[in-house]
């Protein structure tokens, strides 16, 4: 997993930029809580480096120079590096020095190894130290006990390690006590401002020792210890987070593995808490609420991309996590919708997961919106160029412009549905990327979207019919799935796979029962390859997957895999399968001479995962190629490679989870206002309304069911007041998402009328 993260440059080049950066002092002095003090700049710290490495041995720093010494050096028999890389040495091979033979007084000079301190306090004597001082009101222990902790990054392990000898260099464990360090960190808001600045002073001066080379599991533990501070929630402290996060985001791609398996161990509670604190600092930097606060954004441009590369190994230790702890959603931030995403798409399409941060490369933080919107942005660009360039055809051969070349025209019979669509798509493909619009041979209605929405709902509703034998339909998961039939022609699958392509392109949601692994085998690859000999819809899916489409077959599977006793003996399985198409019978081996191979207890995950391969991938992939490609002739945007496929879901279906409340909310009205009696009969009789006929006043008005990506407020729902009998039906407009209403006499009257209203809402007509 590559999460396209650069070490910090400490060249002496970047010496400039690093003073700059330099974390500010907290004044000792404040009576302010947390109030940040003036920028002073600190002055170079030249202090030894002498850390752990991996393999135990000690690095010193080079500004420790033995006086006497002009030659190469050798520590237990082994030769150090010169103290000054650029001089060549003389005589190289003439004196050899090791530390064993050099005098006493000299000997000694080499500093120690890091010895790490021993500290006993415990959660529950931590806990009483701070009931003691709530008591007296003497806060010095508790003080002395935040300031020696957060001192440096040896008293971190020191005071959270559960023991300091074993080195804990496993993903598996990070060797921190955890319930102590929530312990600490719970009790912080409790203390005096002077113990609160205290930590922070810690923090800084833990920040300002930069060492070279790779970092120690110690190093990475007192990343994870800091990076759950909670006193970084206040802008007061945005300045030394930043440097933290900036750290962190700098470090090897082997030590963000392993804080990528801690992060995953924290609570639920703990982990949202960081996931929460990251988006708010990214959304303070981006619309400050007081920007003198805050550094000029100039100065600190490379604060948002090291938040959101740290944020990224919280999403990704949230995919790894054997169950998800949070809902992708959690990771959206909503203030991103407010910025220039396209400049940002743009951006990434010409430069990719280059040097130039773009949050694109990080797109699991762009919420459903803006990814709709960018695509429907590029949708229209294209729409633009492929009518401009028929345009320009027409001019060129001096021809008559006639404006219908501007659209994808279709025309169809209401009784024909389907072939007359087929034919249609068939003739115009190559203006599918053209702006659609519908009309039904024989009805005068003008297609300003409404009639385009009844097409897409009437071409679902008889493609997906069991009756049509495209899909079966599973009555215990509620969802279609491909026909494995075999036969010689596969065009209506690209007819389906176009008609999705049509309905994101043109905004437009479907009523479609799909799994979700349709959409990651949608997505796999999300751009269609050069070579089209490469296989294509061949997604890795487990049997999580065959559980949302075949439910039973997967807990029998998964029993099969847990089953103790002899499985060749009492299941009498072999590689070989069957399953029923058009009524016979057929067998297929999952590997070769599989009808022959049993399967046991050694190989049983072999079969299973074979096995599912075959139901979801193989037995179908002839139809799923087909319809691939007819999704892809119409979604050609990069955009979608931003997607999840659960956004690609809620793009094409929308949600069916209606709130009828919040399309009240959303509501606009023209004639009427919310308090007139029709206005209020009328969201009585709706939200008393079973499902089954909100879905249908739903359709009635908009001409579907399905709520969009933004929720109902992106309806645009408008109630009109018509001056007409009340013997009249409500009429609707569903091109506009209008619904006009007489002024009925009673909540009764209303309930009567509209009732058969929506009860009869097909076809369309023109007063």
């Amino acid at each position: 997993m590559l999460l396209n993260i650069t070490r910090e440059n400490h060249t002496p080049l970047h010496q400039a930029e690093r003073e700059r950066d330099r974390l500010p002092p907290i004044s000792s002095h404040s009576s302010s809580g947390l109030d940040r003090g003036p920028k002073l700049p600190y002055p170079s710290l030249n202090f030894i480096s002498n850390h752990r490495k991996e393999d135990g041995s000690h690095s010193i720093s080079s500004q420790f120079i033995l006086p006497g010494i002009r030659h190469g050096m050798v520590r237990h028999g082994r030769e150090l590096p010169p103290i000054c890389p650029n001089v060549r040495l003389k005589h190289q091979h003439q004196h050899r020095i090791t530390v064993d033979n050099l005098p006493p007084e000299v000997r000694a000079r080499f500093a120690t190894d890091p010895v790490m301190p021993l500290r006993t306090k415990t959660v529950k004597e931590f806990q009483e130290d701070i009931e003691r001082a709530t008591v007296s009101g003497d806060w010095k222990h508790i003080h002395d006990f935040y300031l020696t902790t957060f001192g440096s990054f040896l008293e971190l392990n020191a005071a959270f390690k559960k023991d300091a000898s074993p080195p804990f260099n496993t993903i598996e464990d990070s060797g921190i006590n955890t319930k102590f360090i929530n312990a600490v960190y719970d009790a912080l808001s409790l203390t005096p401002p002077d113990a609160q600045r205290a930590v922070l002073k810690g923090i800084i001066n833990s920040l300002l020792r930069e060492w070279k080379g790779r970092r120690t599991k110690d190093d990475l533990r007192a990343y994870f210890i800091l990076v759950q501070n909670p006193q970084c929630t206040s802008p007061a402290t945005y300045v030394i987070y930043a440097h933290l996060l900036r750290q962190i985001a700098a470090l090897a791609e082997a030590d963000h593995y392993f804080l990528m398996h801690w992060f995953k161990k924290l609570s639920q509670k703990r982990f949202k808490q960081l996931v929460e604190r990251l988006h708010l600092f990214i959304s303070t930097r981006l619309f400050p609420v007081k920007p003198e606060e805050l550094p000029p954004m100039a100065k600190c441009s490379w604060w948002i991309p090291s938040a959101t590369k740290v944020l990224s190994l919280l999403n990704a230790a949230n995919i790894i996590s054997s169950t998800p702890i949070l809902p992708f959603v959690d990771f959206y931030n909503p203030t991103l919708d407010h910025t220039d995403f396209m400049e940002d798409y743009r951006i990434w399409q010409t430069q990719g997961n280059s040097t130039r941060f773009t949050f694109c490369q990080f797109a699991f933080i762009l919420s459903t919106v803006v990814k709709k919107a960018v695509i429907q942005k590029d949708s229209e660009q294209q729409m633009i160029s492929m009518a401009r360039q028929s345009l320009v055809d027409k001019v060129s051969r001096r021809q008559r412009v006639d404006m219908s070349l501007l659209f994808l025209n279709i025309k169809v019979r209401r009784l024909q549905l389907v072939s007359d669509s087929m034919d249609e798509l068939t003739r115009n493909r190559a203006d599918l990327k053209k702006k659609l619009k519908v009309s039904f041979v024989g009805e005068a209605g003008l297609d300003m979207g409404g009639l385009t929405k009844e097409w897409f709902l009437l071409l679902i509703r008889q493609i997906f019919h069991t009756d049509y034998g495209m899909f079966t339909f599973f009555n215990d998961s509620h969802c279609h799935w491909f026909s494995s039939w075999k036969c010689d022609n596969f065009s209506e699958f690209r007819l389906v796979g176009v008609l999705m392509g049509l309905a994101v392109y043109n905004s437009i949601t479907l009523d479609i029962s799909f799994p979700p692994c349709v959409y990651k085998k949608l997505l796999t690859p999300p751009v269609v390859p050069c070579d089209l000999d490469l296989p294509v819809g061949m997604a890795t899916l487990t049997l999580d997957d065959l559980q949302q489409v075949m439910p039973d077959l997967s807990h029998g599977l998964a029993e099969l895999l847990s089953y103790e006793g002899n499985v060749e003996e009492d299941f009498c399985t072999t590689f070989q399968v069957s399953q029923e198409e058009l009524g016979v019978i057929k067998s297929y081996n999952l590997k070769p001479g599989g009808d022959k191979i049993p399967v046991t207890n050694q190989n049983r995950k072999e079969y299973v995962q074979l096995y599912v391969d075959f139901l979801l991938n193989k037995s179908i992939y002839r139809q799923f190629t087909t319809f691939y490609y007819g999704f892809h002739s119409v979604c050609t945007s990069d955009a979608l490679m931003l997607l999840r496929p659960e956004e690609v879901e809620i793009l094409v279906c929308g949600s069916p989870n209606l709130d009828m409340g919040s399309l009240q909310k959303a509501a606009q009205y023209e004639g009427y206002s919310k308090t007139d009696p029709t206005i209020r009969a009328f969201w009585d009789v709706v939200l008393g309304f079973p499902l089954k006929f909100q879905k249908r006043l739903l359709h009635f008005s908009t001409g579907s069911d399905r709520v969009p990506v933004g929720g109902m407020a992106d309806l645009n729902f408008k109630i009109s007041k018509i001056d007409a009998s009340t013997e009249w039906l409500p009429i609707s407009h569903t091109c506009f998402n209008q619904i006009c209403l007489p002024p009925y006499k009673n909540k009764k009257e209303l309930k009567q009328k509209l009732t058969i209203a929506i009860s009869n809402a097909e076809g369309f007509g023109l007063e």
